[in-house]
């Protein structure tokens, strides 16, 4: 079935602010520890403060290449940032005697060369081989050990940075899987929202293609009464009459969500939605409902249920049961003022006239609705 613009527009949202927290989460998880680690390995190799401002210039490249690959925006400093970490690298190997000048460039080339849209094999061969390259241009200046210095200059940095780069591969189709994953969740619960719909159109059918049936039949038999028998014609004439106007009535109420409805039918069918859109459900029953306040109730937890779908990013739900009241709490909501929730208004206005109170918050990205009859039972439903 083929969403709307609107929909697809809503969904593309959502899938933006799941990546929004994502890279919030990566920013505090990790930069504070490369920075740390950085700042510990310039003061390990550093000689002198123009040690420490040439290898400090390496650590601060890699940490604005991850803030940048964090924001998705890696392309723009890319390029600047593998030339300033590689000619640390390079001055760190063969100037500065430091064994850890690349871990600028280790760091930026994990975050860069995975982002490329093609040639990522080629670009991780020549990155790890211009780390070793470099390392290995050292035997040339030096009367080292050849042996510390292969191990220390060469297949430690090398090793290190292609061992860092191949594990982004895997980190970036696990974001991409992510993404993937929210965007099921909203089609999901645009898809349920779109059967909620058809149930409606459904429950329209049932009240107006029976009595419409049952009309014309009784129109064909008046029309041949009417001659022949016109007291029984006008019988029916009264029975279509009051058929008519009972099923305008039974129209209204399910437009404005006044039809008769079964809690235990709408809870187990709000469950269904609710997972099927992926959110986890808890139910608690302290007590059984009390018959007379089901059916409002029952109306405020379909209409309830239809506002998660749509208007929040839910990933749990919890419905409480009272004897004569009903609590729905959900996460998931936006940083922002509701949209209108007219269903919800109207709901409200027939609970406050049957003596009950309907509650609506939102506060710390929950929002809460509850109905409830404090007076015991509710004439609602008589």
């Amino acid at each position: 079935m083929r969403l709307t613009r609107p929909a697809s527009r809503t969904m593309s949202e959502h899938t933006e602010a799941t990546r929004g927290r994502l890279r919030r989460l990566n920013l505090i998880m990790f930069l504070p520890l490369l920075a740390a680690v950085g700042a510990l390995l310039v003061a390990t190799d550093a000689r002198t403060w123009w040690h420490v401002m040439v290898l400090s210039l390496g650590v601060v490249a890699a940490l604005v290449a991850f803030v940048r690959w964090a924001a998705r925006d890696i392309s723009r400093v890319a390029l600047p940032c593998l030339v300033i970490t590689a000619a640390v690298w390079l001055l760190g190997a063969l100037v500065l005697d430091s064994r850890m000048a690349f871990y600028g460039l280790s760091i930026v080339g994990s975050l860069a060369v995975p982002q490329l849209p093609r040639h990522r094999g080629a670009a991780v061969l020549g990155l790890t081989a211009y780390v070793a390259a470099v390392g290995a241009a050292r035997l040339l200046i030096t009367q080292e050990d050849v042996s510390g210095v292969l191990i220390g200059y060469v297949i430690v940095p090398a090793g290190v940075t292609a061992v860092l780069t191949g594990l982004m591969f895997p980190n970036q189709r696990f974001y991409g899987l992510v993404a993937e994953l929210e965007e099921a969740r909203q089609r999901e619960a645009e898809l349920a929202v779109i059967r909620e719909r058809m149930r409606f159109a459904s429950d329209l059918h049932d009240i107006q293609g029976h009595t419409l049936h049952v009309v014309k039949l009784k129109i064909t038999l008046a029309q041949k009464l009417v001659h022949s028998d016109a007291e029984r014609a006008e019988q029916e004439l009264r029975e279509i009459h009051a058929l008519v106007s009972d099923t305008i009535t039974q129209t209204k109420e399910l437009a404005y969500a006044q039809r008769r409805l079964n809690l235990s039918a709408e809870l187990e069918n709000a469950k269904n939605l609710f997972e099927a859109a992926g959110i986890r459900v808890r139910v608690d029953r302290e007590a059984e409902v009390d018959a007379h306040a089901g059916e409002l109730l029952g109306q405020v937890l379909r209409e309830t249920t239809t506002n998660i779908l749509r208007h929040a990013q839910a990933e749990q739900v919890r419905i409480t049961l009272s004897e004569s009241g009903i609590a729905i709490v959900n996460d998931g909501v936006p940083e922002a003022p509701l949209p209108e929730l007219r269903g919800l208004a109207t709901l409200k206005e027939r609970v406050v006239g049957n003596g009950g109170e309907l509650t609506v918050e939102q506060e710390d990205g929950r929002f809460l609705t509850a109905a409830a009859f404090p007076h015991g039972r509710s004439e609602a439903a008589r």
